[in-house]
């Protein structure tokens, strides 16, 4: 006796005419299908576009079919064959038949467009919830410009694991189709932009959750859910697809070693303080593949500086082009370190502008004799035989710098040679502090707080903050021993009570090639 079917029906509706007809197909399938099988079996009927090399679409580009809105359901709609978010909160859950609409390990691939001011993105690990944002999973942050609602500003950029891995350069432009692929393998889990690794995350145990933030957002299993922030915040997905993996994947990566350094930067990330490192410089054997892939693991975003002046290799537009070729596609800030005082005359504003952001310090300069010297290196100092005229001559330099050159970051701020260093509190009186603290805030350049240098000391920084100024982290490293973790930083923001607010990100506001770029040569 031959083996026992069963008989899967369905009414295949055809136009009539032309030869074609209308009636019941009947298919003989095997009585215990495979997966593939049934996938393909969904696939023949219309219920899925057809699976190609195990990725599945799960959005059919006709209907909201397998998906279920939550709130306000009217936000969403299928326009020319996308997904469109458009109107007040609402996230758009997957429940449809491919796994059961419960996944662990995937890969997830998304098309999508964010139209100017969007705030979007897209969940996985989720469970459908009727009101309010996901409280289950992870969101993959889509945020090119949206700049937050109140008082509250949005740094955190599209690509970002929301809060935990976050991103704060803007690597998609609005009105553009891109793609995100999403890797989940274990507790590791990778996010790219446009194939662009921006995320590589492995989650210790127990899990690091942030001091107020959704308690269920720990890698587990789930469905994926589109978002819809807010009014005014509308995009496009054109396809959302998948490739599930086995449950048992094993995690790729060794769990990360958990310390309080790596709970703060998860903690103060959660609470938009931006985690970047604006001063990190290719030196002493350190390659941009070791700094990348100390950024993911530490979760720290890295600022790559090239030093550009007399002297320096970089010392004309043409090379300070071709450094900043030599990064695109690399997710990280680039930036010009301005090299002493003739930088201004030595760069465009043209070139200048292709940065992310400059900064320079006043470690470099000429003395009232004609003398010109650079404060690190002994030999240039000299004896410092009048201790007081070379204070009043470093904050006149100082305050120059501040106010004329476009400069957007102070780095190595309040630096004294070794000589003075020891006397750095009392060399530093309320008076010198006040004019550079005065011209900065004035000139809205931020303040590095440098973890080499340990730089500025509280109290200088204290007497910043009552002022208004920002600041930013910064290494200033010789190497791959010192690239640390913005230790001094993070003591300082408890230390000192910095709040988010506090911080700056590029992108704020105009840069300072933008407001003083007359002060570069034409």
């Amino acid at each position: 006796m031959g083996a026992r079917r069963n008989i899967f029906r369905f009414r295949l509706e055809l136009p009539q005419g032309r030869g074609m007809l209308k009636g019941t197909y009947t298919k003989p399938v095997p009585t215990s299908p495979t997966r593939r099988a049934f996938i393909g079996a969904l696939s023949a009927i219309g219920c899925l576009p057809a699976a190609e090399n195990g990725w599945i679409e799960l959005f059919d580009r006709r209907s909201l079919e397998n998906w279920r809105p939550s709130e306000n359901k009217a936000s969403w709609k299928v326009v020319e064959g996308c997904l469109a978010a458009d109107g007040p909160r609402s996230h758009l859950f997957y429940h449809g038949p491919v796994n059961g609409a419960m996944f662990r390990n995937f890969e997830l691939e998304v098309e999508a467009l964010a139209r100017p001011g969007c705030n979007s993105g897209v969940y996985f690990h989720t469970a459908y919830q009727e009101t309010g944002f996901p409280e289950k999973g992870f969101e993959i942050q889509i945020n090119n410009t949206a700049t937050g609602e109140g008082s509250y500003r949005e740094r955190k950029k599209t690509g970002s694991l929301y809060g935990l891995r976050n991103v704060y350069r803007q690597f998609i432009a609005d009105d553009q189709w891109f793609r995100i692929h999403a890797l989940m393998r274990g507790k590791n889990v990778q996010i790219r932009l446009n194939g662009m690794l921006v995320v590589d995350y492995t989650e210790p145990t127990p899990p690091i959750i942030p001091a107020g933030g959704e308690r269920e957002r720990f890698l587990d299993r789930g469905t994926f859910a589109l978002q819809c922030h807010n009014n005014g915040s509308r995009a496009l997905f054109r396809s959302v697809r998948v490739r599930p993996l086995p449950d048992d994947t094993p995690t790729p990566t060794a769990a990360p070693q958990v310390d309080e350094t790596f709970r703060d930067i998860i903690n103060l990330g959660r609470h938009n303080y931006p985690m970047v490192d604006y001063h990190v410089h290719l030196k002493g054997g350190l390659t941009l593949e070791q700094v990348i892939a100390k950024s993911m693991r530490d979760g720290i975003e890295y600022g790559i500086a090239v030093n550009c002046g007399q002297g320096f290799p970089t010392e004309n537009d043409e090379a300070a082009r071709q450094f900043v070729e030599s990064l695109k596609g690399q997710p990280v800030f680039i930036a010009m370190q301005a090299e002493g005082r003739e930088w201004t005359q030595m760069f465009s504003r043209r070139a200048a502008a292709l940065f992310d952001y400059i900064f320079t310090d006043s470690m470099t300069w000429t003395d009232n004799h004609g003398r010109r010297m650079r404060t690190w290196i002994p030999e240039e100092i000299g004896t410092i035989a009048d201790q007081q005229e070379f204070m009043d001559t470093l904050v006149d330099r100082a305050v120059g710098i501040l106010s004329h050159e476009p400069i957007d970051i102070y780095a190595n701020p309040t630096y004294l040679p070794d000589q003075l260093a020891k006397d750095y509190e009392t060399l530093w009186t309320d008076a010198r502090r006040k004019k550079v603290i005065s011209a900065a805030v004035s000139n809205g350049v931020a303040i590095e707080i440098n973890n080499r240098y340990r730089l500025p000391s509280a109290s200088f920084i204290k007497m910043f903050k009552a002022a208004g100024a920002k600041f930013t982290f910064g290494s200033n490293n010789t190497g791959p021993e010192d690239l640390k973790r913005a230790e001094y930083g993070i003591q300082m923001i408890h230390e000192c009570g910095l709040t988010w607010q506090d911080f700056f990100v590029p992108g704020d506001g105009p840069k300072a090639v933008e407001r003083k770029g007359g002060a570069l040569k034409a």
